[in-house]
């Protein structure tokens, strides 16, 4: 390899290092401003086994449905029970499970969030939780729910117009 061509590969190599950063970066301050880390994982864990992969639903992680209830329930508009009672159930889910929901298998988890639901308690977070999907799954993407309106789209619809241009209006 002459000096020119590694000269050249070194600075590919190194934006694509920066970049990659700048992107995880960018991705955990989104995290930081929304949910607490492990709320984040454990809510994002429950959404997946929800919405898996393979069905005519897009899956959880292909419309962003963590991102948007993150945001939704961080909001400073939100209510301030809901939030608390969003958060606390994650906590109580991941306690009753000696915090290790989130190295179970499909199977565990099944187990796990059926044993939840049993529960009064644990009945109305998995409902929350679920409507706080489906809020992402069909809302407009403004807010960073429905990538690429993949809810829409597989329910062969859309939005209602006029259409938002700006997130939550004169808030």
């Amino acid at each position: 390899m002459d000096r020119r061509r590694f000269i050249g590969a070194c600075a590919v190599a190194g934006a694509s290092t920066a970049l990659t950063a700048s992107a995880m970066t960018a991705s955990n301050k989104k995290r930081e401003a929304g949910l607490p880390k492990e709320t984040y994982l454990l809510i994002e864990a429950v959404q997946k086994h929800m919405f898996p992969e393979g069905n005519v639903i897009p899956a959880a992680g292909e419309f962003h449905a963590t991102e948007f209830l993150s945001q939704t329930v961080m909001h400073p508009t939100f209510d301030k029970d809901i939030r608390k009672f969003v958060i606390e159930g994650a906590e109580e889910l991941q306690s009753r499970e000696k915090q290790k929901f989130l190295s179970y298998g499909e199977r565990q988890k099944e187990k796990a969030l059926r044993a939840y639901e049993d529960t009064e308690y644990g009945s109305g977070w998995l409902d929350r939780i679920m409507l706080l999907s489906l809020e992402g799954l069909l809302s407009d993407p403004i807010y960073s729910g429905n990538f690429r309106e993949s809810g829409w789209k597989s329910l062969a619809t859309r939005g209602g117009d006029p259409r938002p241009t700006v997130r939550y209006a004169g808030l």
